[in-house]
């Protein structure tokens, strides 16, 4: 059985300077901490947080929307996940909305806590 994550958060940004720090490499390893390798079409591979988070970017939009492939390297071989974010500006701000589906039942509470703790307090501090 599959589960889903929706998590909206608002950051002190534009929406370019997260769409960035999100598909650039070095910015992504320099807010999170960890090593990325992140392709920057679609079609393209990625992994980050050093190889833990692996999969293929399927849709990208510059500045407003990724749409990827998403699973963690432990989760059974040919297990995926669908990760969507939207950038959404409001004024000088941007409003993340992020719907993660086909989560295994079991990942669902620590992914939900996961992208909070590795994810956006991590992207606040380094666009601050």
């Amino acid at each position: 059985m599959s589960e889903s994550i929706h998590q909206e958060i608002v950051f002190d940004a534009a929406p370019a300077r997260i769409f960035d720090a999100l598909m650039q490499s070095e910015l992504h390893a320099a807010f999170t901490g960890g090593p990325a390798d992140i392709g920057v079409e679609p079609g393209s591979p990625f992994s980050c947080h050093g190889g833990m988070i692996l999969g293929r970017t399927l849709e990208l939009v510059k500045d407003q929307r990724i749409v990827q492939a998403w699973r963690v390297k432990q989760w059974p071989e040919g297990v995926y996940s669908l990760v969507k974010l939207d950038l959404v500006a409001e004024g000088g701000k941007t409003r993340l909305v992020m719907d993660h589906t086909g989560v295994p039942a079991d990942a669902r509470e620590h992914l939900d806590a996961g992208w909070h703790a590795r994810y956006w307090e991590p992207l606040k501090k380094y666009l601050a």
